[in-house]
């Protein structure tokens, strides 16, 4: 690691994470590399099973290959063999073996696996890293940092990768009203027996405000089951037990399926809801602090390039401050911030057209070339 100083002359050594999703593990493998201390919280007590099927795209998977855990990562792939898209009775609308609502073109090599595979694949991949799980940050005070159940300690670097409703951007940066943009959209996701009997197939239906889908998973012994309604996002994101009462009101008189998923839905271990919103900030620093993925520029599923950001921007992020930290933040910023930008008003694009990519899709995928580090 170069040992060349932050501005103020703060000799960076030990790098701080809040959140161990996708982008948190995925920069802490990169700064270990390149010889840093890392020390990662999350506030959960141990990695978070469930989420979506996520894609690994364009220049993320070029990441993922430097990382030499290509081959392992394409060993988690769906294998999804194709869809089709019913109406509230079950009749079929349309069906395709070529394309997926998930993950898009079958014949590409982007790969879709689900979240908590590439999650798992990420922690177990960097050696040194210490893990603070069952805890979260309480203030930050220039290199001095609190905890609500570890000693305060200082580091010379302090990383929000702790998602949407990221609570390092609200102690920082400022309330998360001031960040978020609502897509008027809200979606669950959660683990379910696959009792539509799916194999390595899914299924759609859309039907007024209420929609969603069901996909086989793990071989087909189980499914992810997605339920979403359109209106506003007026709930409380740590309630899950309203959070599921929720979609139960929606969903009461859907049809097709949903009475089904619905009582699997609650006894489902890693429910999870949330909105379908975009972050959009000015800067993603500020002093020794820095935004990283979804806690600086969600998204929101609708653009298909979460993950991807995540890993390329904790690979970026960690490149320039081994290479220089003095600035590294600026650098990392102007590496990203067009492919940041394209990608989120890609998302508005998707959102307009009913969740079909555009024609453009693929040509912002790939639009950015990795710096070599």
């Amino acid at each position: 690691m170069s040992n060349t100083e932050l501005t103020g002359g703060n000799t960076v050594k030990n790098v701080l994470i809040s959140g161990a999703g996708i982008a948190g593990p995925a920069l802490a493998y990169w700064l270990r590399r390149n010889g840093f201390s890392v020390t990662v919280v999350e506030r959960a007590r141990g990695l978070r099973p469930g989420g979506q099927a996520i894609d690994v795209r364009g220049p993320a998977l070029e990441v993922v290959e430097r990382m030499g855990l290509g081959d392992r990562l394409r060993s988690f792939s769906t294998g999804m063999r194709g869809m089709n898209v019913v109406d509230a009775e079950g009749n079929e609308l349309f069906r395709s073996t070529t394309h997926t609502l998930s993950g898009g073109d079958l014949s590409s090599p982007d790969v879709e696996l689900l979240r908590d595979d590439l999650a798992r694949m990420l922690f177990d991949a960097a050696d040194g890293v210490e893990y603070l799980f069952d805890d979260t940050i309480t203030s930050i005070d220039g290199t001095r940092v609190t905890f609500e159940k570890a000693p305060p300690r200082d580091f010379d670097v302090i990383v929000g990768a702790d998602g949407l409703h990221s609570n390092v951007r609200r102690l920082v940066f400022g309330p998360e009203p001031e960040f978020i943009s609502h897509l008027g959209m809200n979606l669950a996701v959660f683990t379910a027996p696959n009792f539509l009997g799916l194999d390595h197939w899914q299924t759609f239906q859309q039907g007024g405000a209420v929609g969603g889908g069901i996909m086989s998973a793990r071989s087909n012994a189980e499914c992810r089951v997605y339920m979403g309604f359109h209106g506003a996002a007026d709930f409380d994101h740590r309630d899950v037990d309203a959070q599921r009462g929720l979609i139960a009101e929606k969903f009461a008189d859907a049809g097709w399926a949903w009475p089904a998923a619905l009582k699997h839905m609650w006894e489902a271990p890693d429910f999870h809801f949330d909105s379908m919103s975009q972050i959009r900030m000015d800067s993603w620093s500020r002093g020794n602090v820095v935004l990283l993925g979804d806690a600086g520029y969600c998204g929101s599923p609708m653009s298909g390039q979460g993950t991807s950001l995540a890993l390329v921007g904790a690979y970026v992020l960690a490149g320039e401050l081994a290479e220089d930290p003095s600035g590294a933040f600026g650098r990392y910023e102007e590496v990203l911030r067009s492919y940041v930008v394209a990608n989120q008003d890609m998302a508005l694009r998707n959102m307009e057209t009913g969740g079909a990519p555009g024609d453009d899709f693929a040509e912002i995928v790939d639009s950015l070339t990795l710096p070599v580090h």
